[in-house]
């Protein structure tokens, strides 16, 4: 019998802070300073109730129906109870919760006493967002027998897959491993008894300050998703949680259905080097070392935060359930050395690919990668004149690239979460002469934000490379460039669309922080970047499209909305151009059989995710081990792995060998430099 065995653990809080006055504090602050500026009222209950509830219970399987009426009782006066300091529907759901957990480990192991059968055909409906709580204790208990036997399954085939499916799945045959042999060899029973024992161990040790932060931070997010209640216990940990970022990985950090997930990876971090950690992932263990792993579920963030941060050179280790395991049954282990993360290896970088044209004619391509809009505010603030900026480093890129004679310039802002606004600015304006950049309002004004410098660094041919990580300054960047039809826009369907501020207000000694939206991004056109994000001129399919990723997957997420255009004057006419570059760059794709190849798998991918059920067969889950594996390796990029004796693009001079996005993006570039050739060559005539 194989267990696993979590470390106790403790919390430390204190228990004395004023919970009335706090929740009175944030009852009032919340309509006045929040940028939307909705009152406080029955609209705004009935949704925080919602999402209180789905905190403590988001796959709906604890509560019952008669549990949720008992407590709707309340919902419509909750915000009116705030606003007196009563937060005692908050301590009520929380006991029933503890009450229906204790009875549903008793219950698992009555379940355990008995094997499963393995053998007959049934599904689990794994995803229980659309669901309802369960009306009776026959409803509750059939849902958990068949949740418990899907963890049971998922545990006998996490166990065997590895060393089985080479041996039996991959082979030649193909024959499958069946339940009888691996019965005598393994029961993971204990594995399942210690994950709930630990989940009650978990949320009996929440105190007033954690249930607290939980409640109020339900009420604010209804205003929009990147407001929060801070508890004066993670204030001091604000940066973190406002960049999402974790010392010592190089990984940003959000909650999601309580386990710490992966937004993305901070570029020349461990993590990133690493290659094995996925934006999408989510961590639910973490172990120091070779020590025992302690189990994070449902704990804040900033004390999982805690645990994963380290002394550089230590080991931490780490039970991730990769983001392609979209029923939250496989795990997988990842140890990674903590470091430091060098500005120097998140700075801009650039690099220059002669590509085969026409009648053997060499194409320079000059690429500049900006991972970041980072600057070093504390040295610019003391005025030193080798401050590090973004903006500085890709001002000397552009003039290293042009003194090599480049043709045209592929700015690459894939994975670029943003960052400074100032600095996305100033390197908007390496391109154009003068004009404005942003719009950005907040309750009381409106300020456009532009570059007054009129040098133009670079005046060639200009595209923007993004994805679906690209994010707020990297939107504000390709939107002003798209608006001035400055630069053609190829990447995903959409970027992020992260168009808004966040302010941090202090509440007063001992009481936290709200974290309230206060302003958000307009493009010059007046367009909002909220939402819809910048929709590129050029779109490429990628993984991000069927992932799930982006601000309009954020329930409460502020709306599109439109503001007066700034007075500004398009550059160039991209009317004609951009269907010839669309048409050919789509014909391309269609003939390289390594893109075929990848959208098949993509489609498989989306399949995958668009699955509500998964089979309690054993037999049918051993056969989707291989399956799944494959689409583990899609998502972790191995579909980028290219063999230049099969692959035609790779075989053109100056593309690269692992970034299929990257090189159509080359080509297109390619595509726009002829046509211009050729419209030369027809006007000299």
């Amino acid at each position: 019998m194989i267990t696993l065995l979590f470390k106790n653990f403790s919390y430390c809080y204190d228990n004395n802070i004023d919970s009335k006055k706090i929740a009175r504090t944030v009852a009032y602050t919340l309509p006045v300073y929040h940028l939307n500026r909705l009152p406080l009222n029955e609209f705004i209950s009935t949704n925080a109730f919602n999402l209180f509830l789905d905190t403590l219970d988001p796959s709906k399987s604890f509560f019952l129906k008669s549990d949720i009426d008992e407590l709707s009782i309340k919902y419509p006066s909750l915000h009116r109870d705030l606003r007196k300091g009563d937060i005692s529907f908050s301590k009520d759901a929380y006991d029933i919760l503890i009450k229906r957990i204790k009875n549903r480990n008793e219950y698992i192991e009555l379940l355990l006493e008995n094997e499963f059968d393995t053998q007959i055909d049934e599904d689990y409906l794994w995803d229980r967002e659309d669901a309802s709580w369960a009306e009776n204790k026959d409803d509750w208990n059939s849902l958990w027998r068949k949740k418990i036997k899907n963890e049971y399954i998922a545990k006998l085939v996490d166990d065997y897959t590895e060393p089985l499916i080479t041996n039996s799945l991959s082979s030649t045959t193909n024959d499958l491993v069946t339940a009888d042999d691996i019965d005598e060899i393994l029961s993971p029973e204990d594995f399942i008894l210690k994950k709930y024992k630990q989940l009650l161990s978990t949320m009996e040790s929440f105190d007033n300050e954690m249930l607290l932060k939980q409640y109020l931070s339900s009420f604010s997010r209804v205003y929009d998703p990147h407001s929060d209640y801070l508890s004066p216990s993670n204030v001091e940990d604000f940066d973190i949680n406002m960049k999402l970022s974790l010392v010592g990985i190089g990984a940003m950090l959000s909650v999601d259905d309580g386990a710490a997930k992966i937004e993305r990876l901070i570029s020349g971090g461990p993590a990133e080097k690493d290659g094995r950690l996925k934006p999408g992932d989510k961590i639910i263990a973490v172990a120091q070392g070779d020590s025992e792993p302690q189990n994070i579920l449902h704990w804040p963030l900033y004390k999982a935060v805690r645990l994963i941060r380290g002394e550089k050179g230590s080991k931490v280790v780490l039970t991730v359930m990769p983001k392609t395991d979209q029923n939250g049954t496989r795990t997988k282990t990842i140890d990674l050395i903590r470091d430091e993360v060098k500005l120097e290896e998140q700075a801009a970088k650039s690099s220059i690919h002669q590509i085969d044209g026409e009648e053997e004619k060499k194409i320079s391509i000059g690429v500049i990668t900006l991972p970041d809009f980072y600057a070093d505010f504390q040295a610019t603030n003391a005025r030193e004149k080798d401050a590090r900026r973004c903006s500085t480093d890709v001002k000397n890129l552009l003039n290293t690239l042009q003194n090599n004679n480049i043709d045209g310039l592929i700015l690459d802002l894939r994975n670029n979460g943003g960052g400074s606004l100032i600095e996305a600015v100033k390197i908007a304006g390496y391109f154009i002469p003068s004009g404005p950049i942003v719009q950005v309002k907040n309750r009381r004004s409106l300020q456009i934000l532009p570059d007054v410098d009129p040098i133009t660094e670079y005046d060639g041919p200009l595209i923007i490379l993004v994805n679906r990580l690209s994010a707020s300054a990297s939107e504000i960047l390709a939107a002003a460039m798209q608006d001035y039809e400055r630069a053609i826009i190829v990447g995903d369907e959409h970027t992020h669309g992260k168009g808004t501020v966040q302010t941090l207000m202090a509440l007063g000694d001992k009481k936290g922080s709200l974290k309230l939206t206060t302003s958000s991004y307009y493009r010059i056109n007046g367009g909002s970047t909220q939402l819809k994000g910048v929709t590129p001129d050029i779109i490429i399919p990628s993984l991000f499209d069927v992932a799930d990723t982006g601000e309009k997957e954020l329930d409460y997420a502020l709306p599109w909305d439109t503001i007066q255009p700034a007075l500004f004057t398009r550059f160039d006419n991209y009317e004609d151009l951009i269907p010839q570059l669309k048409t050919a760059s789509i014909e391309r794709r269609e003939k390289d059989e390594e893109f075929q190849s990848f959208l098949d798998k993509r489609n498989k991918l989306e399949d995958k995710f668009n699955s509500k059920l998964i089979s309690l067969n054993l037999k049918n889950r051993l056969a989707e081990a291989k399956n799944e594996k494959e689409l583990d390796n899609i998502f972790d990029d191995d579909h980028n792995e290219k063999n230049p004796q099969t692959n035609s693009l790779v075989k053109i001079k100056g593309l690269t060998e692992s970034d299929l996005m990257l090189n159509e993006t080359l080509l297109i570039l390619r595509d726009w430099l002829e046509i211009n050739d050729s419209k030369t060559i027809i006007s000299q005539y």
